[in-house]
């Protein structure tokens, strides 16, 4: 029962021992604290954003309210060499659009939408955009997407029918052409036609090419009419209805892509299957082989803090000679020695990875804010900055440690 309040107090002992010592040595302590906190500060901030970017990939990428499944030529990240082969692959129509409605129980909306390869520039006016991706869709796309509209409507089954030249512009272009003014109603030119403007979108503040605020979308029948060329990216997209595994809407797809096709038993696809589930392997391969350097690159400085750790520990031992000399011969043992100076390391650092998470965490917020990045706060990284910084203190503060343990009690107290 005297073992535990012994052990207490000497680890206590210890804690306040630590803090006299940064008491006595301001500056070097200071210093050392200070590398330890910038090396904490920068691991955190870096895995902080990462992490912030992959969810802000993840969700622009996967946009749809429900898991989705997509059809395309080919998959643009596996062409390779083969690229100009895969792309004399037939391109999907609407007939293809509507086939699937058919012949998929699974999917609950079908769209097409042929995304422009050559920008066009939008004209209203005097006011022009600069180069702009045209959308062509179904009037189904705002269901599959997360598209909100800010003024006036999206365009219907009809205006698609009957290829109306009627246009929504995305927030980019809606500021381009009519700043604060209601554009409905209001009709600009593509390459020489007048379009209708018959709503804008609100703003996504996305990072990727055609789906962030910089396009304009039209009924992929009018697209096909006025504009469509060679080589444009179409793509065949579809929700799957609640309740139903993804995994099924694939099969259904891919049987009925292969039917309208004519493909025989054993003869490849010419055509690619994803899911929206699929873009999160390709964001775990690109950001995670990143965060890994990035965090190896900002560890380099806890590790140059760790060696200022040793340092800061030898001398401390050799200024303290006497001290553990009368320790030791007042019945400390080794262990308590080495114990001692182990604390002490790990409190130095310990504090310089409190003072990091919290400037780590600020810093990470503030490039958030300021890149528009969702803030994501890794509770586990914080656990782990706090423990890894006590484990450098600990690990670094080893070899004093243990020489200051090693000492001979009768020479340390004749040490001058």
């Amino acid at each position: 029962m005297q073992t535990r309040p012994s052990r207490n107090s000497l680890w206590r002992e210890n804690f306040l021992q630590a803090f006299d010592v940064i008491r006595a040595h301001r500056l070097r302590t200071g210093l050392l604290i200070l590398g330890v906190a910038i090396g904490i500060a920068t691991v955190l901030m870096m895995v902080t954003v990462l992490n912030g970017l992959t969810s802000k990939i993840y969700r622009d990428m996967t946009s749809a309210n429900r898991p989705y499944v997509y059809a395309q030529k080919f998959d643009l990240l596996v062409a390779g060499e083969n690229a100009e082969e895969l792309a004399r692959r037939p391109d999907f129509t609407s007939d293809d659009a509507e086939a699937l409605g058919r012949m998929c129980p699974s999917l609950d909306r079908v769209s097409l939408f042929a995304e422009s390869q050559g920008n066009f520039v939008v004209r209203y006016g005097a006011e022009k955009t600069p180069p702009t991706t045209v959308l062509g869709a179904a009037e189904t796309l705002m269901e599959i997407f997360t598209l909100a509209i800010e003024r006036g409507r999206f365009y219907t089954a009809n205006e698609v029918r009957f290829k109306e030249r009627v246009i929504v512009l995305a927030a980019g272009p809606a500021e381009d052409l009519f700043g604060v003014r209601n554009p409905i109603g209001e009709f600009v030119v593509i390459n020489g036609e007048k379009y209708e403007v018959v709503g804008t979108l609100k703003s996504r503040n996305h990072i990727f090419g055609s789906w962030s605020d910089n396009f304009v979308t039209i009924p992929h029948t009018t697209y096909g009419k006025d504009m469509q060329r060679e080589g444009d990216w179409i793509t065949l997209g579809a929700t799957v209805r609640e309740g139903i595994a993804l995994q099924r809407g694939v099969e259904e797809v891919t049987h009925a892509l292969r039917v309208r096709r004519g493909l025989r038993p054993g003869e490849d696809n010419n055509f690619d299957v994803q899911t929206s589930e699929s873009f999160v392997d390709l964001v775990k391969r690109v950001t995670v082989p990143i965060g890994i350097v990035l965090t190896i690159i900002a560890s380099i400085g806890l590790l140059v803090g760790g060696i200022g750790v040793m340092n800061i520990m030898l001398i401390s031992v050799t200024e303290r000679t006497r001290e553990i000399g009368v320790r030791r011969a007042i019945g400390a043992g080794r262990g308590d020695i080495m114990l001692q100076f182990l604390v002490e390391a790990g409190t130095l650092t310990g504090i310089g990875g409190v003072i990091g998470v919290v400037a780590g965490t600020g810093l990470a917020y503030l490039v958030s804010r300021l890149i528009h990045f969702p803030f994501m706060l890794s509770v586990p990284w914080l656990v782990v900055s706090l423990v890894f910084s006590i484990m450098v203190g600990i690990g670094f503060g080893l070899y004093p440690a243990r020489r200051a343990g090693d000492m001979d009690p009768v020479n340390a107290l004749r040490y001058e």
